[in-house]
């Protein structure tokens, strides 16, 4: 039989996610709706996860009939323990297991302003911890028992390049530190047959870019266009990756495609200019 690279033809590379049950949390906007809608597409059932209950009801709408997969809302806040053990537990109920564990549920980097260092406060960087840190912890935590015990799983952290950069000092110590989580998370689980690994995403085009562009080109006086381009050139694609693109990335890693990934960081930023990391 020919082999496909000598014909010029591309295989089709099949994620082998129909029928594996996943949890999204941040589902309602942004990333986690991407990657809910992604997973969805790619066959799996999927419960998205969020704090607001009537945007997930809408997000769930949004999500249904991208695949042939069941899509079930479930509320819950990650940075409350019993929330979040009840959550899987009504999802391991309502789908008969869990898979996949895609953790997405924390603020965007940039979305308030950054404090100078002696107006700082303890409370600043304790939120950021408690919701994202600890947050993706607590669903990890959860779901582990039931990934471990069936000898398959899948946990996906969503982090960010601020891990890479020092512009932040609470963005980089929150994804620095769920970076190294994955990393002991992967050691432990990875033997049993759950894969962890860290996604960090840079400014990606999302429901809130427009309205962030606008308040700069306006504190700044300059044209909106000018900022985006200006955003645009921070990625050595020459532009900011979208959603769906993160997402895709995401969907990968969360396949048993990506059993050779495991406790790494996967930048999905478009490319970061003048850096080398190894």
């Amino acid at each position: 039989m020919p082999d496909a690279r000598d014909s010029g033809t591309v295989a089709v590379m099949d994620l082998q996610l129909g029928g594996k049950r996943a949890i999204v949390t941040g589902a309602s906007r942004g990333i986690g709706l991407a990657v809910a809608t992604t997973l969805a597409a790619e066959g799996a059932d999927v419960a998205l996860v969020a704090r607001d209950a009537a945007a997930l009801e809408r997000a769930a709408a949004q999500v249904e009939g991208a695949g042939p997969g069941r899509v079930v809302a479930v509320p819950a806040d990650t940075a409350d323990d019993a929330a979040v053990r009840a959550m899987v537990a009504t999802v391991a109920d309502r789908l008969g297991g869990v898979d996949v564990l895609v953790n997405a549920a924390a603020r965007p980097a940039g979305a308030g302003p950054l404090p100078a260092l002696d107006e700082l406060t303890d409370d600043d960087v304790r939120v950021e911890l408690e919701t994202k840190l600890l947050g993706y912890l607590r669903c990890a935590r959860a779901v582990a028992p039931l990934m471990t015990a069936q000898g398959w799983g899948r946990i996906v952290n969503i982090s960010g390049l601020n891990a890479r950069k020092s512009t932040s000092l609470v963005g980089s110590v929150r994804n620095v530190a769920v970076a190294s989580m994955t990393a002991a998370l992967a050691q432990e689980l990875g033997p049993r047959g759950v894969n962890v690994t860290v996604v960090h995403p840079g400014l990606t085009v999302t429901e809130r870019i427009p309205g962030m562009i606008a308040d700069r080109a306006s504190d700044r006086g300059v044209d909106e266009a000018t900022v985006r381009a200006e955003l645009d050139a921070t990625t050595t694609i020459g532009r900011m990756t979208t959603a769906q693109e993160v997402a895709d990335v995401v969907a990968f890693l969360a396949s048993p495609r990506s059993v050779a990934v495991n406790g790494d960081a996967v930048a999905a930023g478009g490319g970061s200019p003048g850096t080398v990391h190894y």
